[in-house]
């Protein structure tokens, strides 16, 4: 083999923004013409070849405007001068869950799979740093080789090291450590490319080795130049041999296989690139769109496949589809224009709307076996749990007791937390205008209520609404000809009123089987019975529940006290501060003013328990308007800020739930939710896509972008006595030398990149603006939970809190007839393990196997975990993470998994 001072390979190819600076569809105008282009000179040139930058949603685009090009893609596939897939769009690893992670992986696949094949790389070229589990990711869908830029560490020397995740899993990683395009500078004078390359290789001869030179020619949105190849081909000789090749070929034919560098776990170093960490907290909006949209998606999988006989994988593919779509490293990030973030949401909020459908109509079926005066409570988790359901049931009379009977019988507490009015409409109008208030009733349903019955008398006439009417049948024709009758015989004024029954919202504590259905009705009682636990209690300051406690400070904030008598003291601190960066890396002002201080601090007592205790407590701020011209200085003119913190406790959680709101009249400024530890610490844990991740205080630097230790964190961070989970991917800090931990609630920008920044030496790209990206005028809204434990969070069960708080159960009205016998309780799949994470339950189908549920379950922990899944099986198959079987066992009693640590495992079930 030659080395790198006398041989290099080409590898054609182009970087495509789905959507970033403009739309999509203003993008895929140029793809198209990009496209053409390529195909046109791989046909005209056999030994030309292109890489279609690892991601297939580029081919699909495509053919949506060309279909009558497929024949002429799958040709030059079949012939190995188009390399395709793997992965359906390049995401932002960070800002999606695991299983989206993976879902993209299979969707890319299977498009590839159906034009001749994908490339067997994962290919990562422009992500903005990595996550610890993708080798084990890209492992165990077969993939042996990666390629990628951003985020490798200093001590990477070569062109090439062995990445491995957690769990040991490794895949070879091709080390793109001058970019995706560091093949172009080669090319900027084409009679000129032998000596340039020659400087080239000579400047990096200590990365190659005996490997020859990769020289990746593209760039981002167009195609290489017609003329390549044939430069290349003059440009070749006997002294520096010129290859052109896919990326997969220049890994699997022309490098060696021996790598000794090896790297552990997520990649975030600022080193060799820019990895615009920034991108975590801009634009929060889409990153909340996307945790409702996957939460949505995963659930209604989960209800689909154990609860319904309608297999509806189209709309669940549709909107697994457009989340991935979105989760593009220049969609969901933020990094856009105003115009490109709001298709972004609308396309999230649509996948979310679909996947809603598909878990309503599968709860509708169980649903129609309960009495109507009764609900239906659906449990995602495969864990049994008690959780509150909140429902709209009809108000006592004063002095009245409600209680929940279950379908067993078991009697539970009711708390009353709100009542609706009465008096719907009150009106008076001539006799001759009845008929237009009767044109508003549509069969029996008037202003979103049934028509129980009504009173006919002269002058008056009263509808009385129901949710569910206890009356006999009602018929309009009946209706429109008495009053037809009563108009003729009384003209004058009439007075129509519209009462609807009392309504009162009440939280029910509902005791629901793993993956598993219950159902229960809400009556008048005697008295109320006991809770099995302490009770959710309050007082003006303080609320409790015997495992937690919460008091207000004088300044708003919360002293915590957790379970193990731990106390966080001054928890939701907030600070304000200027922000003169972009959409990809915060900066503050030269001269920056720190708000942290309220001006104002008033509580307020909203509910008592037993169930569930709140209290508001709103704190104004005097924010700075904005940046002053320059850019420098905070503007002296402030704006009074009124932030409302809503502090839950409920009873039997470990943990206090506290959300925050407030009206964005400020532009330019990062706002942040500290809290104080009770001694510094040396690092952090968070947890996101299959596996918690440790920090330390600082980050790895040298590129020159400053590498503020700014992190991610999907389901909760961890940093000593302090647990936070979270209810989206978020952004936090160690600060104060790691005496406090800070969460980003808000960071408003106006910019998608900026010129000159002072902690990142080069424009991340145009400086084009992008108001919206300022929240100015939107409430912002957070949620989180607060758990307090001295024994960090594997002592405090944080794997299995988090999914409790960020999964509420699912609540829907009963159809049958009322007064029926409620149905028995019933369990769907059922998980048992300590750390043990269930991503994914959902239907799928083989030709040769049938149906199945197939779950994926993943250990978190670095010491394994058992786990036990329990069902209505009888056979489980292990599969691989594109679903090929890969040994089956027979199933008498449960299965019994023994998880390696960090494993991520696919098991089929039938």
């Amino acid at each position: 083999m030659q080395n790198s001072a006398d041989s290099a390979v080409f590898v054609p190819h182009f970087h495509w923004d789905r959507e970033w600076y403009e739309p999509f569809q203003v993008f895929r105008h140029r793809l198209v013409t990009a496209l053409d282009t390529v195909l046109e000179t791989a046909e005209a040139n056999p030994d030309f070849r292109f890489t279609v930058d690892g991601q297939m949603a580029a081919i699909e685009d495509y053919l949506e405007m060309r279909p009558e090009n497929r024949d002429r893609v799958v040709a030059l596939v079949a012939g190995g001068q188009l390399a395709i897939g793997p992965w359906l769009i390049l995401l932002d690893e960070f800002l999606c869950s695991g299983e989206t992670i993976v879902r993209n992986l299979q969707m890319g696949w299977a498009a590839a799979a159906e034009l001749g094949g994908s490339m067997p790389i994962g290919y990562l070229p422009d992500m903005f740093g990595h996550v610890a589990q993708m080798p084990q990711i890209l492992a165990r869908a077969g993939i042996e080789h990666a390629a990628l830029w951003r985020g490798v560490p200093g001590s990477v020397d070569g062109h090439a090291f062995r990445w491995r995740a957690p769990d040991g899993s490794e895949v070879r990683t091709e080390f793109l450590f001058d970019g995706y395009d560091n093949g172009l500078d080669v090319l900027l004078v084409p009679d000129q490319i032998g000596r340039a390359l020659g400087e080239y290789a000579e400047m990096t001869a200590g990365r190659w080795g005996g490997d020859p030179l990769l020289a990746m020619a593209g760039t981002d949105h167009n195609a290489p130049d017609p003329r390549l190849a044939a430069w290349l081909r003059r440009a070749s000789s006997d002294e520096r041999a010129i290859t052109i090749a896919t990326l997969d070929e220049y890994i699997r034919e022309h490098v060696r296989d021996e790598v000794s560098a090896v790297v552990t776990g997520e990649l975030r170093s600022h080193v060799r690139g820019n990895i615009l960490p920034g991108v975590l907290s801009v634009r929060l909006a889409l990153k909340q769109r996307m945790a409702v949209a996957e939460r949505t998606v995963d659930h209604a999988e989960r209800m689909n496949a154990l609860w319904s006989r309608r297999d509806d994988s189209p709309f669940l593919s549709l909107a697994w589809h457009k989340i991935i779509e979105s989760s593009a490293h220049d969609s969901v990030v933020g990094s856009g224009t105003d115009e490109t973030s709001d298709q972004v949401e609308a396309r999230l909020a649509e996948a979310a709307q679909t996947a809603r459908a598909v878990r309503d109509a599968a709860l509708a079926e169980p649903a129609a076996r309960v009495p109507s005066d009764g609900h239906l409570v659906a449990n995602p988790l495969p864990f049994p749990r008690t959780a509150l359901a909140e429902v709209d049931v009809v108000a006592p009379p004063e002095g009245t007791v409600l209680v929940a009977t279950s379908d067993d019988g078991s009697v539970h507490p009711v708390q009353l937390v709100s009542q609706a009015p009465t008096v719907l409409a009150d009106e008076r109008m001539d006799a001759s205008q009845l008929e237009r208030v009767l044109r508003r009733i549509h069969r029996r349903e008037l202003f979103g209520r049934l028509i129980d019955h009504y009173e006919l008398t002269p002058g008056s006439l009263v509808f009385h609404l129901a949710e569910v009417p206890s009356s006999g049948p009602f018929d309009l024709l009946i209706l429109r000809r008495e009053v037809a009758a009563a108009a003729a015989a009384h003209p004058g004024e009439w007075r129509v009123l519209t009462l609807e029954e009392a309504r009162a919202t009440a939280l029910v504590p509902v005791e629901v089987p793993a993956s598993g259905l219950t159902s229960f009705r809400v009556a008048p009682a005697g008295t109320a019975p006991g809770l099995p636990t302490a009770p959710a209690t309050a007082t003006d300051r303080t609320l409790a529940n015997g495992l937690v406690e919460a008091t207000v400070a004088a300044d708003g904030t919360l002293d915590v006290t957790g379970t193990d008598g731990t106390v966080l003291f001054g928890v939701g601190r907030l600070v304000d501060g200027g922000d003169r960066g972009d959409s990809y890396n915060y900066a503050p002002p030269a001269r920056d003013v720190l708000v942290s201080e309220p001006a104002e601090v008033t509580t307020e007592l909203l509910e008592n328990g037993p169930l569930r205790s709140r209290i508001r407590v709103t704190r104004v701020y005097e924010w700075p308007a904005a940046l002053s011209s320059d850019r420098d200085v905070r503007a002296t003119r402030t704006v009074p800020t009124p932030v409302e913190t809503l502090v839950e406790v409920r009873a039997g959680e470990p943990f206090v739930r506290v959300s925050t709101s407030f009206l964005n009249q400020s532009a330019d400024h990062r706002l942040r939710f500290h809290v104080p530890l009770p001694e510094p610490v040396a690092g952090s844990a968070s947890a996101g896509q299959f596996a918690v991740t440790e920090r330390g205080l600082t980050a790895e630097g040298g590129w020159g972008e400053y590498p503020l230790p700014t992190f991610p964190a999907s389901a909760f961070v961890s940093a000593g006595a302090a647990n936070v989970l979270l209810d989206h991917a978020s952004e936090y800090e160690l600060v104060g030398d790691g005496s406090e931990l800070a969460v980003t609630l808000l960071r408003a920008i106006g910019s998608i990149s900026v010129n000159i920044h002072p902690l990142r030496d080069e424009p991340a790209a145009s400086e084009i603006p992008a108001p919206g990206a300022q929240d100015l005028g939107v409430r912002v809204e957070n949620r989180f939970a607060v758990l307090p434990s001295a024994t960090g969070w594997q002592g405090a069960n944080a794997v299995a809190l988090a999914e409790d708080f960020r999964n509420d159960v699912l609540v829907t009205r009963g159809t049958a007839p009322a007064d029926g016998q409620l149905p028995p309780a019933a369990t769907g799949v059922r998980v048992d393990g300590t750390d043990v994470l269930v991503s994914s339950i959902r239907r799928v189908t083989d030709e040769d196997r049938g149906a199945g549920t197939e779950l994926r379950l993943v250990a978190m922990s670095a010491t394994g975990s058992a786990a036990r899944v329990t069902g209505p099986f009888t056979e489980a198959t292990t599969v691989d993470l594109l679903g090929r079987p890969l040994s089956t066992t027979p199933v008498a009693d449960g299965l019994e998994l023994a998880l390696g640590p960090w494993e991520i495992r696919t098991v089929v079930v039938r």
